[in-house]
């Protein structure tokens, strides 16, 4: 495409400041493709970009859960084509520092994320190099397909966490990402799972996605109905899921001794935790933080069609409503909301609109 041209796109110009506006594209370079993108992920970080309490690159094109088809091949590329449907490993490295060069990238002092501070995948184009594109089966949903990004920061986690088949798991909260755990842990072998949400919608979801028992934490005796399901010992394995410092301090409690607790969600900035840290050593508890998914996206490809994520329920809208999608995103109206450039029948995999199909 001509540089000329442009697109509708999903643009943050700073907190309170999302529009549906134009944008110019381009041609793919030297190494890169050109997609698009059929089905993107709106997420927790989105709405903390759009809410001032995630730092980004203003303006900045939304959108790091991205599905869609490879549209056009730039010079030098040869292991993708024209309609392969891919998704998307949304960050570069500086490649120089010394996390890099000590292969932790994920912790690089200089990385940039697309959708954060590179431009992402909410319209009707975006560039990138094709070594961050990873094919996927042709029959796989668009929206399926998006949800790799999210399955493979999941699947760093649960590396994090270290789990041993056959001892139990405690999951706070059931949103999309905790969702993703409980079928994890399923996967591999945990019981009982316990999941604590207080949305009785999200503890069905956690249940749908292989849970064994959701409570909800406001209710008197949930704690202890959870503990009693381990035989009183605590939880060998606990994930916070939710981003909070009140969940820490319950994780910290709910763990058995020995127990590994899991920083997964993100909390605000300010966010203080209580913690004792005699606690921690009488208990020899272990506390871990899992970032972003070094290394993990080729994994969660090959997860993707063997988790049953088609149980969760989808809410799709177009560029020009994402007001409505980030609404519907806070107030988790669907199990899992999405933005859809060309329409929901090709988010769902429906067939793609001429207007896609260049090839």
């Amino acid at each position: 495409m001509p540089p000329t041209d442009t697109v509708l796109a999903v643009r943050c110009h700073g907190p309170g400041d999302v529009r549906a506006e134009r944008v110019p594209t381009r041609s793919p370079g030297p190494g890169e493709v050109t997609i698009a993108p059929l089905a993107v992920g709106v997420c927790g970080t989105d709405s903390h970009i759009v809410g001032g309490s995630f730092p980004a690159a203003f303006p900045v094109v939304l959108g790091h859960e991205v599905c869609g088809r490879v549209v056009e091949v730039g010079p030098e590329v040869d292991a993708l084509a024209p309609g392969d449907l891919v998704t998307v490993e949304p960050h570069d490295y500086c490649t120089a520092c010394v996390y890099c060069r000590l292969g932790q990238e994920h912790l690089c002092d200089h990385k940039r994320g697309y959708g954060v501070r590179l431009d992402g995948g909410m319209a009707g184009r975006m560039v990138l190099p094709a070594r961050i594109a990873y094919r996927l089966p042709p029959e796989t949903p668009p929206w399926i397909g998006a949800l790799t990004e999210p399955l493979a920061c999941c699947v760093h986690g649960m590396d994090q966490l270290d789990p041993r088949s056959g001892l139990p798991v405690l999951v706070y909260g059931a949103g999309p990402a905790g969702a993703m755990m409980v079928a994890l842990a399923r996967s591999r072998g945990l019981a009982p799972i316990v999941v604590m949400d207080p949305r009785a919608d999200r503890r069905d979801l956690a249940l749908r996605m292989g849970a064994h028992v959701a409570l909800d934490p406001g209710d008197p005796g949930s704690a202890d109905a959870a503990r009693e399901l381990t035989g009183g010992l605590g939880f060998p394995s606990v994930v916070d899921a939710v981003g909070s410092a009140r969940v820490l301090e319950s994780a910290l409690g709910m763990a058995s001794r020995g127990g590994r607790i899991l920083v997964f969600g993100v909390a605000r900035p300010q966010d203080e935790a209580r913690i004792r840290p005699n606690e921690i050593f009488a208990r020899e508890l272990t506390i871990v933080g899992a970032v972003i998914n070094p290394y993990t996206h080729h994994r969660a490809v090959g997860l993707l069609p063997t988790l049953g994520l088609d149980r969760l329920r989808p809410a799709f809208f177009g560029v020009d409503e994402v007001t409505r999608a980030l609404d519907a995103q806070t107030v988790g109206e669907a199990d899992k909301v999405f933005i859809a450039p060309y329409g929901e029948e090709a988010a769902r995999g429906g067939g793609c609109p001429a207007r896609v199909a260049g090839w």
